[in-house]
């Protein structure tokens, strides 16, 4: 048996490598390495996958979340409403632009927005509401954005965990998370669900005047070179890894549904494991599973963690110290006890292995320890 990871962007890699191998050495032929022609035909590519307008490539995830906020012109002080329950990168940035980050409550089930914390916590500051589909779920953005109608407030979606979900609205129509709000962001960090072979991201948006302010911010705040009309940044998808995910986004859906098929087998197994409670998918989206996150509810988490290590079966803790706990955030929020779902599921969680290149038999040792566990 192949050594269990998290992860196996070794193997995905071999059964690519004539055609990202080709790819690679096609950019270092053309020494097209900024802005070259793959950087372009992979936007357009992905911009066709989701049926948006315009997608705008970057250097990472991070990058393309402050691009995003720089873009909507907000004011140090303004206010941002986003999960405690969710990666440092989400609420980074709002500090960073000396913004007010806002902590609100998920839904235990699919540890997304719960959308009548987000309703309570606006204020007359609220500018922003991000939105986060953690995990590969996507985020109830029907109500989201009905809420964020209401008040006249700019949703960005962080769609880093979650490229290839699709979303169902009521009325039937069908949209992929991150084209839903003003803006959507995403990484390409190797381990995403499309991971390039180093870091990369990018912003998509239907709006015309936005996408040029994104792509200006994204390129030094200029529309011409050398006139710089707003502050900006430099970042940028460097050609060698846009050529590589030009080849893996025509496997996105293949790679999802590997997933997909991964976390049945999990689902099957544990069902009648008492102590844990396997994820749960909402009616209105496909779940593409970035991570597979059990709750562990017998308060054993940590005990399972280390009875796996020593089976040499890999497992992660996505997230074990929330936004509103952390030391960074100390000057922006008042009262640390506030979120009890997300204190509970900092303590509950636990991830297994997902990716694209779990067989049979990976899949039934995992499964063998997590149950040996709980008949010890």
């Amino acid at each position: 048996m192949r050594a269990l990871q998290m992860v196996d962007t070794k193997t995905q890699y071999v059964h690519i490598k004539d055609e990202v191998d080709q790819a690679v050495l096609d950019v270092m032929n053309s020494s097209a390495f900024i802005n070259g022609p793959a950087v372009r035909d992979f936007a357009a590519q992905l911009a066709t996958y989701l049926s948006v307008k315009h997608v705008i490539p970057c250097a990472n995830g991070t990058d393309a979340l402050q691009i995003a906020l720089m873009a909507l012109d907000l004011q140090p002080g303004d206010e941002v409403i986003t999960p405690s329950f969710t990666y440092i990168a989400t609420t980074e940035v709002i500090a960073l632009l000396r913004l007010k980050p806002v902590f609100v409550e998920v839904d235990p089930q699919f540890f997304c927005m719960d959308p009548v914390a987000l309703e309570k916590a606006i204020t007359k500051k609220t500018r922003a509401i991000v939105p986060v589909h953690l995990y590969g779920h996507a985020a109830p953005m029907q109500e989201i954005l009905a809420i964020a109608e209401r008040f006249g407030i700019a949703v960005i979606e962080d769609n880093a965990q979650a490229i290839g979900c699709d979303y169902f609205f009521d009325n039937g129509q069908k949209k992929k998370t991150g084209t839903m709000g003003a803006i959507g962001c995403t990484s390409f960090y190797p381990s995403k669900n499309l991971g390039a072979f180093g870091d990369g991201g990018a912003l998509f948006t239907n709006d015309d005047a936005l996408a040029a302010r994104i792509q200006m911010i994204a390129n030094h705040g200029q529309s011409k070179r050398y006139y710089h009309d707003v502050v900006g940044c430099n970042s940028r998808l460097d050609t060698i890894q846009a050529a590589i995910l030009n080849i893996k986004l025509k496997r996105l859906d293949q790679y999802n549904a590997a997933r997909q098929a991964a976390a049945d087998f999990y689902d099957r197994a544990f069902a009648e494991c008492p102590s844990l409670i396997t994820p749960q998918k909402a009616s209105y989206c496909s779940h593409v599973y970035h991570q597979y996150t059990l709750r562990v509810t017998n308060g054993r988490r940590d005990a399972l963690a280390e009875f796996l290590a020593a089976r040499s079966i890999p497992s992660m803790i996505y997230y074990p110290v929330p936004g509103h706990r952390q030391k960074m955030f100390a000057a922006f929020q008042t009262e640390a006890g506030s979120l009890p779902v997300t204190d509970l599921l900092t303590e509950q969680v636990i991830s297994l292995p997902i990716h694209t290149e779990l067989d049979q038999e990976q899949l039934s040792c995992i499964v063998a320890g997590v149950l040996d566990f709980f008949k010890s």
